[in-house]
């Protein structure tokens, strides 16, 4: 399974060992302000389907893990947006490593495989208007706005990103 390593980070295929960590970011009211906390079973019901959406599609939701400090802190990768057909660049992070660029970082990483290794043509991105931290991601990356709408009841601004207008960093990614 193909695993990516950036300056600061290494990301990885989530595993059901990364059950607790993952449960206390999504259980967590802060960091899912915009997203919906989870409970045990929610999240146990997210893990099993992170793992099964690499089986069926060659991409997903990577487990971040700080090198430094060999800590999970985090989950960024790809998915299905709800209803779609379009794949979703999605991202939470730990709030004690929100600000450092780590979330730039990862969905950096993130697309470099999307386009590379999925050849996927478009990539989208969906955030909460008030959720400046993840909106300031989105258009670092260069994602173009296109609208407000609705997604998984909550209205939204949504951006894509064509695969022709990518500007790639090949500083921060090596697959292995």
């Amino acid at each position: 399974m193909p695993e990516i390593e950036t300056l600061r980070l290494r990301l990885r295929h989530l595993t059901l060992a990364d059950f607790d960590d993952l449960f206390r970011i999504y259980s967590d009211a802060e960091i899912m302000k915009y997203l919906v906390p989870r409970t045990a079973e929610q999240t146990q019901t997210s893990l099993y389907r992170h793992i099964k959406q690499w089986e069926e599609n060659n991409f997903g939701m990577w487990a971040v893990i700080h090198k430094e400090t060999g800590k999970m802190i985090g989950r960024c990768g790809l998915d299905f947006l709800a209803d779609t057909p379009e794949v979703e660049l999605g991202y939470v992070f730990d709030k004690s490593f929100w600000y450092m660029g780590i979330a730039t970082e990862a969905a950096q990483a993130t697309l470099k495989y999307g386009f590379w290794e999925v050849k996927l043509d478009r990539i989208v991105a969906i955030a909460h208007p008030e959720n400046i931290g993840s909106v300031r991601v989105i258009q670092k990356l260069g994602m173009n706005y296109q609208k407000h709408t609705s997604y998984y009841g909550h209205d939204v601004v949504y951006y894509t990103l064509p695969r022709d207008q990518w500007q790639p960093d090949d500083s921060l990614y090596i697959l292995r």
